[in-house]
């Protein structure tokens, strides 16, 4: 499996959550602490939006940068971790689950202001890769690059209309999967944790088809953890909108993180966050 971060809020440089937390994203690529794996050494990516935006009224596609090698010793990653500053990005390193170690196979996914990251897998994926692919929109079927069950993810949920209403597409995504494995006698197909982000809102779903999905966590509100953490220069520098959310907690800070339900969603959008059900649905796009 792997382990991801997504964050919005302030403008930050990378590295104040890649490298510098007690237990950064860049610690658990070598040391995970609640994943399948301890080690997620199979490739990185980061995708993020510019802290200045240009345009009023429209969103700057997202830049996306991907590796093959572990992130614990990639220069490069480092030294742009340390001069990209962003309001809102995400990063993730991949522990592969079958697929090749590949660039195009590292996550984020990006199609057009659009990113989408992944944890999980789908099971005896290659058993039901046909006719998964079959169901991709024929104009989104070229931006397909890997061969990961992660990337097919995404692109169903933009065929099942991702970019008109984000839950209801990735419910029937799932709702697609769900169906497709009782089809060939897969049982409890799906798991996964998703972030997905447009450059203003950030959605991020946690599910399977067992009821038991992998671990993620959303921060607590940065009011609440200045009155908890008076001392705490990081906290008074970031602004009330600052929310992270991660597979796992980038350190030991009491109050600082709190687990996402079981089958359920996380919407963090400016002035409004809340966190909802989420039910597969198999049914008209």
């Amino acid at each position: 499996m792997c382990r991801w971060l997504a964050y919005s809020g302030s403008p930050i440089i990378l590295e104040e959550l890649l490298y510098k937390p007690e237990h950064s994203l860049i610690d658990q690529s070598l040391h995970a602490r609640m994943g399948v794996e301890t080690t997620n050494g199979d490739g990185f990516g980061i995708g993020w939006y510019p802290a200045d935006h240009g345009e009023p009224d429209r969103v700057a596609e997202p830049a996306v940068v991907r590796g093959t090698g572990p992130a614990w010793s990639d220069r490069n990653l480092r030294e742009l971790a340390h001069c990209v500053r962003s309001p809102m990005f995400v990063a993730h390193i991949r522990a592969s689950t079958g697929t090749a170690v590949q660039q195009t196979n590292c996550h984020p996914f990006r199609y057009g202001q659009w990113l989408w990251m992944h944890n999980g897998a789908i099971h005896d994926f290659p058993r039901l890769k046909r006719d998964l692919v079959l169901a991709v929109d024929p104009s989104l079927y070229p931006s397909i690059e890997g061969s990961t069950d992660s990337e097919l993810m995404f692109h169903l949920a933009l065929t099942f209309g991702l970019r008109d209403d984000v839950p209801g597409a990735v419910e029937r995504m799932a709702g697609f999967v769900e169906a497709t494995a009782a089809r060939h006698g897969v049982t409890e197909p799906l798991q996964m944790t998703v972030a997905v982000s447009e450059g203003t809102q950030l959605w991020a779903f946690r599910y399977s088809s067992a009821r038991a999905s992998r671990s993620l966590f959303f921060s607590t509100s940065v009011q609440a953890l200045r009155a908890l953490h008076p001392d705490n220069p990081v906290l008074q520098r970031a602004s009330e909108e600052t929310r992270i959310i991660v597979s796992e907690p980038l350190g030991d800070l009491p109050g600082a993180w709190n687990p996402v339900p079981e089958s359920s969603y996380a919407v963090v959008r400016e002035g409004h966050d809340s966190i909802r059900a989420f039910r597969p649905q198999i049914g008209a796009r």
